[in-house]
């Protein structure tokens, strides 16, 4: 096998790399996606030297008219990616070099790969991230339109699986919608801790050029400079608040993911899901299944593994740049694409999704989704203790279940076997729409209180 010589970078070896270092050393093939931020580093660069007078006038145009060239090249795919190069910035500089000659080497006059990098990295993050947020701003208004043609529709709520108290539906969503406005909130916030400039903090300790970072910062938009040149070049914070945020975002998507699974399986019913969001089976015909929540729910395993491995990288690597870096693209490109997949899969199955309301309010009146109202009426028009009216309402549960009786179903005489205080009052609350309605308090799942929450959430979110 051939071995090629990366002519800029090998001055100082006598001899070429072997194919396995190149091997493992290249990362042009996960780093290439940065091109467009790589390039537009450079142009901001290359107009703070010309400003400080480090290259002249005629130099930077000649950069800047090189660097406009190699865009077009690699966006109409006529550009040729060279792995002995290792990177996307060698590749870049090298074709430059052929475009314009030696004037091409004064571009990276007081700059580094080490902060090149890490700047290309925060401009595309930030370009993302804004993505991300549009995607989850589109999923939110599927989440409160759902919810709204959903208000009055009685399901059962659940802990541990288990049928705890009935609710409304609406509410059921709007509590999937809160998640995912702090989704956004987590991701804004990475947005606005990453945007500092590292453009001059060159391999590690600054130059003795006189340039200005200032300059760049505000070219490239960033809110200022970062304050230490070893940290701007060793810092992955930023990378793992990206993966955090992302993780955590996939984690709710794989809750929503896994509770459609569940809903949409012929035991539990509870609803339908469009046909152009699933698929069959290759040898039983009858089969609908709902395989891309299902792969919504493994991708959330992925981002997390990435979330760890990132943070593994960084554990034990001592200041300032390390090469171990280098495989932070893979980890956010791979998290990048599939953040998004997750996002834009889930919002289509809401925007389909339709509620089998009569299964819903079946399940919600049994499992005694009611009883707490029981013990409920007891302190209120009792005025027993929570503790005394829980015991109570336990044995009057134990009592029709025996006998195969929902609570709004036992007799007055059946209740006062247990109470004798017990009255006819007791029969209304134990409705379950009247208990529903019933659940007033802020953030409740009373119908006016999700209406409410439904007209909070559409302002916000305008």
């Amino acid at each position: 096998m051939s071995r090629k010589k990366n002519t800029i970078l090998r001055h100082r070896f006598s001899q070429k790399n072997k194919d396995v270092f190149t091997k493992i050393n290249t990362s042009i093939e996960f780093d290439k996606f940065l091109f467009n931020e790589d390039i537009e580093g450079s142009i901001a660069h290359a107009e703070m030297l010309a400003q400080q007078k480090i290259v002249t006038i005629a130099e930077k145009n000649k950069i800047i008219s090189g660097l406009k060239k190699i865009l077009i090249e690699i966006q109409k795919e006529k550009f040729i990616f060279k792995p002995e190069l290792e990177d996307i910035h060698m590749n870049i500089e090298n074709r430059l070099q052929e475009l314009i000659g030696d004037v091409a080497g004064k571009l990276h006059t007081a700059r580094s790969r080490n902060d090149q990098v890490v700047t290309d990295l925060k401009l595309w993050l930030r370009k993302d991230i804004d993505q991300i947020v549009s995607e989850l701003k589109y999923l939110k208004k599927t989440i409160i339109r759902l919810a709204e043609k959903n208000i009055e529709v009685i399901m059962p709520g659940f802990t541990h699986l288990q049928t705890a108290q009935p609710i409304s539906a609406g509410h059921y969503f709007m509590a999937y919608y809160e998640m995912f406005v702090r989704d956004v909130e987590r991701f804004k916030e990475t947005k606005s801790r990453l945007n500092k400039n590292p453009l001059g903090a060159c391999a590690m300790a600054g130059t003795s050029f006189k340039i200005n970072r200032f300059t760049t910062s505000k070219r490239l938009l960033f809110d200022a400079p970062t304050n230490n040149s070893i940290d701007s070049v060793s810092d992955r914070d930023f990378v793992i608040d990206y993966l955090y945020a992302s993780s955590v975002c996939a984690m709710h998507l794989s809750r929503i993911a896994e509770e459609i699974v569940l809903w949409s399986s012929n035991l539990i019913n509870f609803c339908k899901i469009n046909d152009d969001m699933m698929s069959s089976s290759s040898i039983m015909p009858q089969k609908k299944n709902p395989d891309a929540a299902e792969l919504v729910r493994a991708k959330a395993a992925l981002l997390t593994s990435n979330l760890s491995s990132m943070l593994n990288i960084m554990k034990a690597l001592p200041l300032s740049y390390s090469k171990d870096l280098q495989e932070d693209k893979r980890l956010i490109i791979d998290t990048s694409d599939n953040i998004h997949i997750s996002i834009e899969v889930i919002t289509e199955i809401l925007k389909g999704m339709k509620l089998n309301k009569e299964k819903l309010l079946e399940s919600a009146s049994d499992g005694y989704s009611n009883a707490t109202e029981l013990a409920d009426w007891l302190v209120k028009d009792m005025n027993y203790s929570f503790r005394k009216a829980h015991q109570i309402t336990a044995k009057i549960v134990n009592y029709a279940e025996e006998n195969h009786k929902k609570l709004e179903n036992l007799s007055l005489k059946d209740f006062k076997q247990f109470d004798k205080n017990i009255t006819d009052k007791i029969f209304p609350k134990l409705n379950i729409k009247n208990v529903v309605f019933s659940k007033t308090s802020y953030g409740g799942t009373s119908p006016l209180e999700v209406i409410k929450a439904i007209k909070k959430a559409k302002k916000e979110i305008e």
